[in-house]
């Protein structure tokens, strides 16, 4: 389960993987179609693990299911200054773009 932003801060985009740093890399490397790239969500504010993927489509419905005021109080309760938790992820972005195209 994740929560995703543009660089504004505008736009909120819930999400569910497997793999949140193959994914994270996805969504910067601009290979996710559809809403999240429409807007040019990138920046990974919140996150948590559930114990399977039932329950995680389930959190995700639940809170795409929320007011925004609602989400946003969620994203400050763990990360109040919005702080793209994903920056030191990646060492080279060029490197991994072009690897992720590649494939």
């Amino acid at each position: 389960m994740y929560i995703i932003t543009n660089k504004n801060k505008t736009a909120l985009y819930t999400g569910v993987t497997n793999d949140l740093e193959r994914r994270m890399a996805e969504h910067i490397a601009g290979l996710v179609k559809g809403f999240a790239a429409r807007y040019c969500r990138n920046r990974l504010l919140w996150f948590e693990s559930c114990g399977d993927v039932i329950g995680a489509i389930a959190r995700e419905k639940q809170i795409k299911g929320w007011l925004r005021s609602r989400k946003v109080a969620l994203i400050n309760s763990l990360n109040p200054g919005w702080k793209n938790l994903a920056t030191d992820w990646f060492q080279n972005a060029a490197t991994r773009d072009s690897s992720l195209r590649s494939e």
